[in-house]
């Protein structure tokens, strides 16, 4: 088989001619590497890898993430389960968001592997924060070079969150048991701060670092003047010319990057079992600048 990159849409590229079962050859990543830091998002068809292999494709990466807060698969604890049952109502990552901007070194990417689908339905939507930027009128940029956003998971996963979530069916009425659990540790989280604007660590591009699922408020504003500008910024991030669905298969696997992209499960599948299985690989620190 030969490597082919093929754009998806307006976001992200399709990676033809790899089977991920085996071991890839160093130009073959090299070439798939490229493509990730490039697009932002790529995905993989036809597919068959077991749990073990999925583990090996993302240690090529870089150490795996634990999650703190989704349910762990029984025999791997690299992996995190994101499922919905046929009589839960709401969905996992249900809203624009980007995963781990609450950590103070971002996850590079998330590696979502197809095990369960519904005969219809379960799209993920994907935002390319790099087109975004480049994007947005010259006012709105000034407005936000420079500036700096807090970050947090309390919100989202904390105790405070945890009773509203149970009623939501999200997670188990103790916090645990469920989907998502463990808010005492999310409430012990400390808020990182993160540039509003990045320069992304692998592709040097310029990208928008703040999303709907986990930014709090930019630093040295008032707080209606914060929430005004993030709400414009998110107007202008959820433009159509910026965004692109994937539609799952059987075999198929998405790898997103964390830091130039936003992503949106659907919830448009209830009465149907859907189980992914999802591997996050450890980042680094986010700067606003070159080197």
């Amino acid at each position: 088989m030969t490597l082919e990159i093929r754009p998806h849409g307006r976001v992200g590229a399709e990676v033809l001619g790899i089977d991920l079962a085996r071991p890839l050859s160093g130009e073959d990543f090299a070439a798939i590497r490229r493509a990730f830091a490039d697009h932002g998002v790529i995905f993989f068809r036809d597919q068959s890898i077991d749990e073990a292999q999925h583990i090996a494709f993302a240690r090529r990466w870089g150490a795996i993430n634990i999650n703190r807060f989704f349910a762990a698969h029984p025999a791997y604890p690299e992996i995190a389960l994101v499922v919905k049952e046929p009589d839960q109502q709401h969905n996992i990552g249900g809203g624009w968001h980007t995963d781990h901007s609450y950590d103070f070194e971002p996850a590079l990417g998330s590696i979502l592997a197809a095990r369960e689908l519904p005969p219809k339905g379960g799209a993920t939507a994907f935002a390319s924060m790099y087109a975004a930027y480049d994007g947005l009128p010259e006012k709105l940029k000034a407005r936000i070079e420079g500036r700096r956003a807090v970050h947090s998971a309390r919100h989202v996963f904390g105790s405070k969150a945890a009773a509203y979530e149970a009623a939501q069916d999200t997670r188990g009425a103790d916090g645990n048991g469920g989907r998502i659990g463990n808010s005492a540790a999310a409430d012990l989280l400390d808020d990182p701060v993160h540039p509003v604007v990045i320069v992304h660590p692998l592709s040097g591009k310029r990208a928008i670092y703040v999303n709907p699922g986990f930014t709090l408020h930019i630093q040295g504003l008032a707080a209606g003047e914060s929430a005004d500008l993030l709400a414009e910024v998110y107007d202008h991030c959820r433009r159509p010319e910026f965004q692109e669905d994937f539609h799952w298969r059987d075999g198929s696997i998405a790898f997103w990057d964390n830091r130039a992209t936003w992503h949106y499960a659907y919830n448009d599948y209830h009465g149907h079992r859907r189980e992914m299985h999802r591997i996050t690989i450890e980042g680094v620190a986010l700067d606003d600048h070159a080197g």
